[in-house]
């Protein structure tokens, strides 16, 4: 496994996909013993935000295992955002994992890296070889965003805009409006979590801001109420937003990650 966690080093490149589809996809793999950490960041997020270098920090300093990765359209990967959806990361996240993880895994999901978290999981649990889930941490999951957090918010103008030319550039308070498109609403509904159990094999922490604008804290509740009973733990943070990427919320990830692997 290469060691390219240094963010002043060139990351290691992947290919993933196939013919048109195929794109580049940047990774940084700490070496380290396990259980390692895999972190899956959110929608318009890179492997180089606060909460992914703090989780690389506490792994050497605990001589643990770390990998990050950018989804293609974002950071240091290729492709177009523009092209993104949940199954396209999703196959990318399988990818990273498969290749640059070895043993067991604690999976960090950030906002829609929680959703993702959640579908690698289920995965891997179908597999009979190779690295494993053997725990998640989830913050501000957003299963189902595209459909519950998005479609159904959205007004009769947003999706006459959506159906009629594909695409629209929703505002956003963290920089440039980002397109979001038909085929990733469309994309999405192939794989929506919350309808039913969701058997992952493995504990759960989840990390909820009662102020988070993006992900209602409802939303979590939703997602606990569909997971095991057995060892599935829902921390509030009452004056907590959608980040979670002040120390104390830091302090508190990384205490979840410790806890479960």
């Amino acid at each position: 496994m290469a060691t390219t966690a240094d963010t002043n080093e060139l990351p290691a490149i992947i290919e993933v996909g196939l013919g048109e589809s195929r794109r580049r996809i940047a990774v940084r793999a700490r070496e380290g013993h396990g259980p390692g950490l895999v972190w899956l960041g959110g929608f318009h997020s890179d492997m180089k935000g606060t909460k992914a270098l703090a989780l690389d920090a506490w792994a050497a300093e605990h001589g643990r295992a770390c990998v990050r990765f950018d989804y293609s359209g974002h950071g240091e990967s290729g492709g177009e955002f523009v092209d993104g959806t949940i199954g396209r990361w999703l196959e990318e996240s399988l990818a990273v994992f498969t290749r640059f993880c070895r043993g067991p895994q604690v999976v960090i999901g950030s906002s829609m890296g929680g959703w993702l978290a959640l579908l690698l999981a289920r995965e891997i649990a179908k597999q009979s070889q190779g690295p494993t889930v053997a725990g998640l941490v989830l913050i501000a999951p957003a299963p189902d965003f595209t459909e519950e957090l998005m479609w159904k918010g959205f007004s009769p103008a947003v999706r006459q805009e959506i159906e009629t030319t594909g695409v629209w550039l929703r505002p956003s308070e963290y920089g440039d409006p980002y397109p979001i498109t038909k085929t990733l609403i469309e994309e999405g509904r192939n794989h929506l979590l919350l309808g039913s159990a969701i058997n992952v094999g493995c504990p759960v922490r989840i990390l909820q801001g009662a102020q988070d604008p993006d992900v209602p804290w409802r939303h979590a509740f939703a997602l606990a109420h569909r997971l095991p009973a057995d060892d599935v733990v829902l921390t509030m943070i009452q004056d907590g937003d959608h980040r979670l990427s002040r120390p104390q919320d830091i302090a508190r990830i990384l205490a979840a990650v410790a806890e479960v692997g």
